[in-house]
């Protein structure tokens, strides 16, 4: 009997110890990030304690391979700063694991909702399609330390404040744009921007693809727009321009990010790339020197000339 009771002391007192352990109290930060997710969410409620992710968490999955997909780019998300090879399947929600489903979800949540819910033993993430889950990783990863945006290792704890937060957009078009006309991005920036612009859950990306200083995408019935107005910038610098084929890798790219790339051709104004390529499309103009924007100092460039490269920054001057 004293035997008996002995190993229930000892039984209690270890399962306090782990008790404790495990309900460990979030720190300032971890509540701080919690509190001031971006955009801000439809509610959060924070309970306070921690998760913990460690190499033993897992990610676990439920639904079709876009959702598989999903587990696999958190867990290669995760990885360069952790050093944590994450082991990804499918299977049901259990301790220790980071769990994504699109079922159980609100069907008002919309497409783009979803619902996580951080317990000391679990993070659970679910919504009606992948780009709701896609918008709660982004929540997931605002969650931790800003070290785990780094692509080296860096040293842990990996803790995330516990409480659930519930979100959906209030705009169906929540966009950026980048001008690749003025200044060239290649395709690595831009895809690096993607990534920027998807952690806040924006899903469209607009690209200014011509103006007067540079045409940045391949039409091979018009050669010379890319080959003549792409080869410069504002400044001067060399340009550049994307194939069709690394166009259609951006757009590839965007669409895993559930981000639409809008291209703009801007028409009838900001033309001049496109009016020194081929001078039929001028019908007469007047053309700046020295990037000014003055009758008196510019130059009439008479109809079907091709007009010179521009490298200013001022415009109003061309049209088709």
């Amino acid at each position: 009997m004293h035997y008996f009771r002995n190993f229930l002391v000892i039984a209690f007192a270890s399962s306090c110890l782990i008790s404790c352990t495990t309900s460990k109290p979030a720190s300032d930060e971890a509540k701080n990030l919690f509190n001031n997710v971006i955009p801000k969410p439809l509610s959060s409620t924070l309970d306070g304690k921690t998760f913990a992710i460690t190499e033993k968490t897992a990610i676990q999955y439920e639904g079709t391979d876009e959702v598989a997909r999903l587990a696999n780019m958190l867990a290669s998300t995760l990885k360069p700063a952790t050093g944590f090879e994450l082991k990804v399947a499918a299977g049901p929600l259990a301790d220790g694991t980071i769990f994504l489903s699109t079922s159980g979800a609100n069907a008002s949540w919309g497409d783009e909702g979803y619902e996580l819910t951080v317990s000391e033993k679990s993070a659970k993430l679910i919504a009606n399609k992948p780009a709701g889950l896609f918008m709660g990783m982004q929540t997931l990863r605002q969650l931790m330390s800003e070290k785990i945006e780094l692509s080296t290792k860096q040293e842990g704890p990996w803790e995330i404040a516990t409480g659930t937060i519930r979100d959906q957009p209030v705009y169906s078009w929540r966009g950026s744009m980048l001008d690749v006309a003025r200044h060239f991005f290649t395709v690595d920036e831009v895809k690096r921007y993607i990534d920027y612009i998807s952690l806040y859950k924006m899903n469209v990306l607009h690209l200014h693809l011509s103006d007067d200083q540079g045409w940045r995408i391949e039409i091979k019935s018009w050669p010379k727009l890319t080959e003549h107005g792409g080869k410069t910038e504002v400044g001067g610098a060399a340009g550049g321009f994307y194939t069709q084929e690394q166009y259609k890798e951006l757009v590839a790219y965007a669409q895993g990010r559930f981000i639409t790339i809008v291209p703009e051709i801007d028409l009838p104004g900001h033309t001049n790339a496109a009016l020194a390529s081929y001078g039929e499309l001028n019908g007469g103009i007047i053309v700046p020197k020295e990037g000014r924007i003055e009758v008196q100092s510019g130059q009439i460039v008479g109809k079907d000339k091709p007009t010179e490269l521009y490298t200013g920054t001022e415009v109003g001057f061309s049209t088709l």
